[in-house]
């Protein structure tokens, strides 16, 4: 239907559609947001919500002679990898092809701490940056050849330029020196830190240029020959000219860290930035657990009474709290951001086809982004806490490393058997009965792809859940009878390949549990007043865009509207009218009606004085009611379109009504120039007040008793009048009240 066609009266209609309330209510699935990334096994979720096909991440069995793993570089052998390592510097050397399990053994066991940085040089040799020594060692063979000790903390990066040499990357002063390999090469093995221009010049080791940021945190080679550099901790990408000098500065950052740079071949790159208070070298060097507490009865313990063992306490890992952007750095353009994302760490880039990974932490997440589509997807997440090594063993195939605990990992696109991913606990907010699960496109008839549910009234992650419950494909949708709960867990299987378009997001539809309405405020207003009901607003002639896209019921803003048209109309005397006033509401959003009734106190006859109504008052006369109190009572009940058997109905004794037309006894009066009193009672109300009106026009009202307190159905009330105001009066009439509005008169004269 087109906007011209539209008419007034369909838009009305429209409106009134959408503000209803269904009583079936829709949880929409979104994999990218419901799925934690440990969760996907073969499946990426596109943050778009959709399901696609993705890797598989696998931890590699190997035994690895070291803690912590910071660098991964291809060797100049097919099929192996060299990885620096921690705290005991060691150069490991990975023989993994994808066919036959990893094979570590070590290449090299340097005396310095960390390896941080590693180049592989022609002919097998490998250049080595450590920390926090600052040292680059040269290793042929398994042994060192050469080591220089530059003048800084670190060696974070290493890059070998065209001509041969490698640029080095420090940290704390953050500056790039150029190495000269063969000068380096003859240059021995020292451990002692060079400070001077010369001596290092002597080593083959010269400046290549410098920042004002402590660290040179990564460095990468442009086609055009300009070297690229990201720095920490402001996380400030800078560009220098080929044969080194000044930079300039490409994107300015603020507490951030640049961890890797990925050139494209036409000259444009992307950046991943980490926005946090600490550096990736503390992120992923956390320090080892506390051992666990000795056993307090170890002491008494013999040898021949075995102490069982005290499990070590899993190293926690608490929520990293910063945030990372990928950004990429067009040729002739603008960095634009590409990717954010909050509470993950960037770690390493790489690419996938089309598709550029991202290698994360703190949870292992695996990240992807796809320039076509300009959407990122999550791919899944190791065992560890940060994957902060990628690298291609074939097309698609990767080895990965990954820090606490440390180890090896593959990460595989080629087609697993199986894919799955299973959503994190959902709420749907209250015990609910569960109907047809229905993706967008519809893929109840799809091969291969299977849906299970399982469900639990506890918000406990572990205990309390049902068995997984397959669901059955059933006209585009997937269902299974009896399916209750409160909070819901779905897993998608398939086997075999996905197509292109993958799964879109999932739309659950269930039934809550039907509250009971409730009733919110009652109020019995004094007697003798009637309500003269404002007018209705009238309703909206169009419709805005909000009203149409607004998911919530209309119930609590039906209520409010009418509250405030009832608080919004006048109260006008009138004698013999009762008014009372109560507010409703349903938990659901039902349609609920309300039967005021009242009855005699201690009989069993009710009357109905309003019955079903959807106002929120009752008026009534009571001048044909005799006095005394009565019992009141409001019976909530559910209506349409709510089906007749499920409706609720609450009923609930109010407040008590009294009905009083009898004025109070008047017990004694006495009346001076100077002071006038009356005393009274009343057989049902409390006393109000009374008004002592003198012939010369004088009036006071008393409203304070003469024993200080307004509490009784017996009172005494004095007026003490200024002489100059009752001047020239002979009498004085008194009007004594009670709290029903009933009143009783006397007049005498002044003595």
């Amino acid at each position: 239907m087109t906007l011209r066609h539209f008419t007034p009266a369909l838009l009305l209609l429209a409106v009134a559609a959408f503000a209803a309330d269904p009583l079936t209510k829709q949880l929409e699935i979104d994999f990218n947001r419901d799925v934690p990334a440990r969760s996907l096994g073969g499946f990426a979720a596109r943050s778009d919500g959709r399901l696609l096909a993705g890797p598989v991440l696998e931890n590699l069995p190997a035994a690895l002679p070291a803690d912590l793993l910071w660098t991964l570089q291809p060797a100049t052998q097919p099929g192996r990898w060299l990885v620096g390592s921690g705290p005991e510097g060691k150069i490991l050397s990975v023989a993994y092809d994808g066919a036959k399990p990893a094979e570590i053994t070590v290449l090299a066991d340097l005396s310095e701490t960390h390896v941080f940085a590693l180049a592989v040089l022609p002919g097998g040799a490998v250049l080595a940056g450590t920390s926090p020594q600052g040292t680059l060692v040269l290793v042929r063979d398994g042994k060192v050849a050469a080591r220089v000790a530059l003048p800084v903390d670190s060696v974070l990066d290493l890059a070998v330029l065209p001509d041969g040499s490698v640029l080095a990357a420090t940290g704390n002063p953050g500056k790039i020196y150029r190495v000269d390999l063969a000068a380096f090469a003859k240059a021995g093995d020292s451990s002692e830190k060079i400070t001077d221009t010369a001596a290092l010049a002597t080593k083959g080791v010269s400046l290549f240029g410098e920042i004002r940021d402590r660290n040179v945190r990564r460095l990468a080679l442009l086609p055009d020959g300009r070297v690229l550099a990201g720095s920490a901790p402001k996380g400030n990408v800078y560009a220098f000219p080929a044969k080194g000098g000044a930079p300039l500065v490409l994107l300015e950052g603020r507490e951030s860290e640049v961890t890797d740079l990925l050139v494209q071949p036409d000259g444009s790159f992307y950046a991943a930035i980490t926005f946090a208070g600490t550096t990736g070298e503390a992120r992923v060097n956390r320090p080892a657990p506390p051992p666990p507490p000795a056993s307090a009865n170890t002491t008494n313990q013999t040898a021949a009474t075995p102490v069982p063992p005290v499990p070590e306490p899993e190293a926690s890992t608490p929520r990293f709290a910063g945030r990372s952007q990928l950004v990429f750095f067009p040729k002739d353009g603008l960095p634009d951001i590409v990717v954010a994302r909050g509470a993950v760490a960037f770690y390493r880039l790489a690419r996938h086809g089309n598709w550029l990974l991202l290698a994360g932490g703190e949870q292992g997440e695996l990240l992807a982004y796809d320039p076509a589509e300009r959407r990122s997807l999550t791919l899944g997440a190791s065992v560890s806490a940060q994957l902060n090594g990628l690298a291609t063993v074939r097309d698609g195939l990767f080895l990965a490393l990954r820090n606490n605990p440390a180890g090896l990992a593959r990460v595989d696109f080629t087609g697993p058997a199986e894919r799955r991913a299973e959503t994190r606990r959902l709420d749907l907010g209250t015990p609910a009965e569960l109907g047809r699960l229905v993706f967008g496109e519809g893929t109840g008839e799809k091969t291969g792809l299977a849906v299970a549910v399982r469900t639990s009234f506890g918000a406990d992650e572990l205990e309390g859940w049902t068995d997984w419950t397959p669901l059955q494909p059933s006209d585009g949708s997937w269902f299974a009878a009896g399916l209750r709960g409160r909070h819901v867990q779905l897993r998608v299987s398939a086997t075999g390949p996905v197509d292109a378009a993958g799964l879109d997001k999932a739309v659950l539809h269930y039934l809550p549990q039907n509250r009971r309405p409730a009733i919110g405020e009652f109020r019995i207003l004094p007697p003798n007043y009637g309500l003269l009901p404002a007018p209705e607003q009238a309703p909206q002639a169009s419709a805005t865009l909000g009203q149409f896209l607004a998911a919530t019921g209309s119930s609590a803003r039906d209520e409010g509207r009418g509250k405030s048209t009832l608080l919004n109309s006048q109260v006008v005397p009138q004698p013999g009218a009762q008014l009372v006033y109560w507010t409703m509401n349903d938990a659901d959003g039902d349609t609920i009606a309300a039967t005021f009734s009242i009855r005699p106190r201690g009989t069993n006859d009710w009357t109905d004085l309003a019955v079903r109504t959807r106002d929120n008052y009752a008026q009534f006369d009571i001048s044909h009611l005799a006095d005394g109190y009565y019992d009141t009572r409001l019976v909530l009940e559910e209506l349409a379109p709510r089906p007749a058997a499920d409706r609720q109905r609450h009923a609930l004794q109010t407040d008590a009504l009294l009905v009083d037309k009898t004025p109070p006894v008047i017990k004694d009066v006495q009346a001076t120039a100077a002071r006038a009193s009356i005393s009274g009672a009343d057989a049902l109300s409390p006393l109000a007040g009374a008004e002592f009106i003198y012939n010369n026009g004088h009036k006071e009202t008393v409203e304070h008793p003469a024993d200080g307190l307004l509490d009784g159905r017996v009172e005494t009330f004095v007026a003490e009048p200024a002489a100059e105001k009752v001047a020239g009066a002979t009498s004085v009439e008194i009007i004594l009240y009670d709290q029903a509005g009933n009143s009783a008169a006397r007049r005498l004269p002044l003595k």
